[in-house]
């Protein structure tokens, strides 16, 4: 099967041992805005998730684990409401905002960012259907 150069080669790891995927130079740029869309979509929901005022961390006692999130007294009660699911419910601006500069991102990397905005679900799958069926003739 032939590799198109669309795809992210994983080709190093870095000293934590995480894989750091390279990318076709031509493809750079737009993989740099969807990791920093995708990087700051997951800060917001971090941060309302769990505000860092309301708890602590604390280092994990197995070594490569994340540390643990311990609520505050005076905050346990109103942290345990803060889950994805009800951040999801409420749909604040700020999230539906992160979410459309993610989704322009990954858009403009197919060459779809004139047309983005209009796009519904049926549509992005009869357009990676088509992507899909013309990369597997060319293997």
């Amino acid at each position: 099967m032939r590799q198109s150069s669309i795809y992210i080669k994983l080709t190093f790891i870095d000293t934590s041992g995480a894989i750091i995927p390279t990318v076709a130079a031509e493809y750079r740029d737009h993989a740099i805005a969807i990791a920093e869309a995708a990087f700051q979509l997951n800060q917001l929901r971090e941060n309302w998730l769990n505000p860092p005022e309301w708890i602590e961390r604390v280092p994990e006692v197995v070594a490569g684990y994340p540390d643990r999130i311990i609520a505050k007294p005076a905050f346990a009660a109103q942290l345990k409401q803060r889950t994805l699911t009800n951040l999801y419910n409420k749909k604040p601006a700020w999230l539906v905002n992160a979410h459309v500069k993610l989704d322009q991102s990954v858009a403009a990397a197919y060459g779809w960012e004139n047309d983005a905005a209009e796009l519904n679900e049926a549509e992005i799958l009869q357009r990676l259907l088509a992507l899909n069926l013309t990369w597997g003739k060319c293997a």
